[in-house]
């Protein structure tokens, strides 16, 4: 389809929750992203940044349900199981950087070594049960010897 429309990447990820405090110092401690300026919406919450993105957004459950109703949209009173979304994914750059921040928070994160090397990964649940999955770049080795 030639000249149609199509996204350029996925902008950021609404957390539910119903403490926001305890869910935004978790972020915050756990992956170092930080609250930042975030507009003034009829209900309560916090944008997190990594950098200069604000790629996770967290809003009070309840509040966040009645504005959806004002706009049409139906919100779940109460999130049923795992639902359709399995987890969140961030990159990182240093892999026992972020494993020590994790301990730091009493995180003990589930390590996978995705096959052919390219790539670490660290799994762990948020307070809220989110599953949250942390992809670090593996370490190259030269091939050949001392060269």
């Amino acid at each position: 389809m030639s000249g149609s429309v199509s996204v350029g990447g996925l902008e950021h990820v609404l957390l539910l929750s119903d403490d926001i405090d305890r869910l935004c110092r978790f972020y915050e401690q756990a992956l170092g992203l930080r609250a930042g300026e975030r507009p003034p919406f009829q209900f309560a919450g916090y944008w997190l940044y990594a950098g200069e993105t604000a790629c996770l957004h967290i809003a009070d459950r309840a509040e966040y349900r009645t504005h959806a109703q004002t706009l049409g949209l139906s919100v779940p009173e109460r999130a049923q199981g795992a639902g359709p979304v399995d987890h969140l994914a961030f990159s990182a750059g240093d892999y026992e950087a972020v494993c020590a921040r994790l301990a730091g928070c009493g995180v003990e994160p589930i390590r996978n070594d995705v096959p052919g090397g390219g790539l670490r990964q660290l799994f762990f649940d948020d307070p809220d049960g989110m599953r949250v999955e942390i992809n670090v770049p593996a370490p190259t080795t030269k091939a050949g010897g001392d060269g």
